[in-house]
């Protein structure tokens, strides 16, 4: 476990190793959680599908395009354990391709509509 206080800056970085210079990353989803088994119920999106969704987060300029690096404020879910446990989807894309989910950014996804 990482331990920050509340309202104190979380960083956070992931990197791909590889070999191949010509990949890059992009985070495309990160929520959090109070519990490590559900990431859907009662959890807290901090990007979702490219979006940012907490205003705390920022995104960080990397020397490589295969690190990704940003930051939000730490906080606790109220009425549960003092731990928060995060989840995150990053993808895995060519360098320069710019039809891939790297170079899309945030992309909203309409919801279905439920029929009568």
């Amino acid at each position: 476990p990482y331990y920050v206080g509340i309202n104190q800056y979380l960083y956070l970085q992931a990197s791909l190793h590889s070999s191949d210079p010509m990949l890059q990353l992009f985070l495309d989803t990160c929520v959090a959680s109070p519990t490590p088994h559900n990431f859907t119920r009662g959890s807290y999106a901090i990007i979702e599908n490219g979006c940012v969704k907490d205003p705390t987060y920022t995104k960080y300029s990397s020397p490589h395009r295969h690190i990704v690096r940003f930051r939000f404020n730490a906080f606790q879910f109220v009425r549960s354990n003092p731990e928060v446990y995060l989840q995150c989807e990053l993808v895995v894309c060519r360098a320069y391709d710019y039809s891939s989910r790297c170079y899309q950014g945030c992309v909203h996804r309409s919801k279905r509509e439920a029929s009568s």
